[in-house]
């Protein structure tokens, strides 16, 4: 008897402590896990992303929300992948374990595709901001999205780009999920368009020293060297290639967009090239208002903060329209949004895609990025 009564104590105690995870006396606690690098050689765009979703809560907070009646409050989970797939898994398990009611995140394309089977086991809504590896939504979860383009289009654009200003191409990509996908996207699309690929090269995410492959490069002769990778990278790689000689056109991906690859590259940044998802933020719908309240608030934008924002705000958004922190109950709403953000419209695909995406092209001119083009 007394191992009956102590079971049922303890069976009351587990239930109390669950429901306290998600209410108090007052209201209702919508807990959103938050997963980047927040440590190592990426923590800047980590932390621009995790600064992103605590801008949107606070936001969310000072409006006040109410769900189902209820008077609610965004508490925000931040947890360090360290853009490493295995850490990965195991922050996924901890929000699966915590009962987050969504997730922000991840990162990277290779930490979110692993993530992503694990929220969906557990039925955990998972929007990317910054994710755009094409595979990652293509998987057949019902509990992926991003709000960003995918690395097909982004690769596109930066195809068409390239073959206007170059013939003979040079490609590096540091292997990892992203920039291995995004750097075969481009090769085939510039071979289609008819440019002349002369080099295909790789690294990975973690190198310092380009030269040997710069120097194999310098002798196929290129117009334009394509790097599929982070900036962490792309900086130290713009600096090693002028250093040698190399007067070629650099074309980066979204990954080296960032004042990181300035500040890295140096004087040898000016003139190189990159993408982005999404049009300038000077042009987004809430671009600059965003802009300046985060950067008075957390210094100066990275890269993903606005979309990281959009991200929290689009999946409170259709928690208020279901009226339900409930997974189950509010990913049909999330799956059919139609919210509109700082960053335009934010709507998915049957695969969980952003609609109607924009990629633009950016040149780094008197130590900024500017826009050039919009595909």
């Amino acid at each position: 008897m007394r191992n009956t009564i102590k079971a049922f104590i303890l069976a009351i105690a587990a239930m109390l402590a669950a429901c306290a995870k998600h209410s108090t006396d007052s209201e209702l606690l919508i807990r959103i896990g938050s997963a980047a690098p927040l440590t190592g050689p990426q923590s800047h765009l980590g932390k621009d992303n995790d600064n992103g979703v605590r801008m949107a809560a606070d936001d969310l907070n000072v409006k006040g929300i109410v769900i189902g009646e209820k008077k609610a409050k965004v508490v925000i989970l931040s947890e360090d992948d360290q853009a490493d797939p295995r850490t990965a898994t195991i922050v996924a398990q901890k929000f699966v374990d915590e009962e987050v009611a969504g997730v922000i995140g991840h990162f990277n394309s290779g930490t979110s595709i692993p993530a992503s089977r694990i929220y969906s086991d557990a039925g955990i809504p998972q929007i990317s901001p910054s994710a755009t590896a094409t595979s990652y939504t293509h998987q057949g979860f019902k509990t992926t999205f991003r709000v960003v383009t995918n690395d097909n289009q982004q690769g596109h654009a930066l195809a068409v780009f390239a073959t206007r200003v170059a013939k003979r191409i040079a490609i590096i990509d540091d292997s990892t999920a992203y920039g291995r996908g995004i750097a075969d996207r481009f090769e085939q699309d510039v071979k289609s368009m008819g440019a002349n690929v002369v080099a295909h090269e790789y690294t990975n995410d973690h190198a310092t020293d380009f030269t040997a492959i710069l120097t194999s490069i310098k002798g196929k002769q290129p117009d334009l060297l394509f790097y599929g990778g982070m900036d962490a990278q792309a900086g130290p790689m713009m600096r090693q290639l002028r250093n040698l000689g190399l007067n070629v056109l650099f074309l980066g991906a979204d990954g080296s967009k960032s004042p990181e690859f300035i500040r890295l590259a140096g004087g040898a940044a000016e003139g190189a090239y990159a993408s982005a998802p999404g049009i300038p933020l000077e042009s987004m719908p809430g671009g600059r208002d965003f802009e300046k309240r985060f950067t008075a608030k957390y210094g100066k934008i990275q890269l993903y903060s606005p979309y990281s924002y959009d991200a929290t705000m689009a999946m409170v958004a259709a928690m208020e329209k279901a009226g339900s922190i409930d997974p189950s109950v509010y990913l049909p709403y999330l799956a059919k949004s139609d919210y509109s953000g700082v960053t335009g419209k934010i709507s998915f695909d049957r695969n969980g895609d952003i609609l109607k995406g924009a990629v633009t092209i950016f040149q780094v001119k008197d130590g900024n990025w500017k826009a050039v083009s919009t595909l």
